[in-house]
């Protein structure tokens, strides 16, 4: 793997998991000599980062961990219905019933208790998500949602200590995986909406209760 590929992935995870967090400063040599690369694939990895929105170039010298803020979240949702609706619809018509039929039964049964339990429902929503993008077939659909998802994995670390939005959560991912499995195509979109919308009030609720965060959470 490329040096630039590399200090990108390392970089984008820490971000991604609050490592480091909002402003954080990403200064040249520092992260350089952290990451073990040379700058100039370290100014690579920068570009890259922010070219996802997740830092910011303040000054030509100093690049920072960008913000996400409620307005930032409303706009990533607004787009992220958009996207993900369409989706649904197009993987109910061209999707593998079976595959969805054995997703919803995993969402009936998973595990959201603390650890293993919860990192195991995430994998499984990305597994869902997996099998829309592999159903619906529109590779420039793919790409956007690709981008979005960068942005979502910060975002979900404000509902993860949540236990009854989890709950919720699960029900709504069945719902939508037995849609896509009954070829449903407008029920499919319909709750796909109601989770997100369901989603996005949980989470600027926890914004406005800031004591109810994870720590580390921006």
């Amino acid at each position: 793997m490329r040096a630039s590929e590399q200090a990108y992935l390392t970089l984008l995870e820490e971000i991604q998991s609050g490592a480091l967090p909002a402003g954080a400063v990403l200064a040249e040599v520092e992260q350089a000599a952290r990451l073990g690369v040379s700058r100039t694939p370290l100014r690579e990895a920068l570009r890259r980062l922010a070219a996802d929105g997740l830092a910011v170039q303040q000054s030509p010298r100093v690049t920072v961990v960008a913000d996400l803020d409620a307005d930032d979240i409303r706009s990533l949702f607004e787009i992220r219905r958009a996207l993900e609706e369409t989706a649904a619809r197009l993987a109910a018509q061209r999707g593998d019933a079976a595959a969805f039929a054995a997703l919803a039964a995993e969402f009936a049964r998973v595990d959201l208790d603390e650890g293993e339990g919860r990192d195991a429902y995430y994998a499984l929503i990305s597994r869902l998500d997996a099998q829309v993008d592999a159903s619906h077939g529109n590779d420039y659909l793919t790409s956007a949602l690709r981008t979005v998802r960068t942005h979502l994995v910060r975002v979900r670390r404000m509902a993860r200590d949540k236990p009854e939005r989890l709950a919720a959560s699960a029900s709504e991912h069945q719902l939508i995986a037995r849609a896509l499995a009954s070829r449903d195509a407008e029920l499919a979109a319909h709750a796909t909406h109601v989770h997100l919308h369901n989603a996005l009030d949980s989470i600027l609720t926890s914004l406005d209760s800031p004591s109810t965060l994870p720590e580390g959470t921006p």
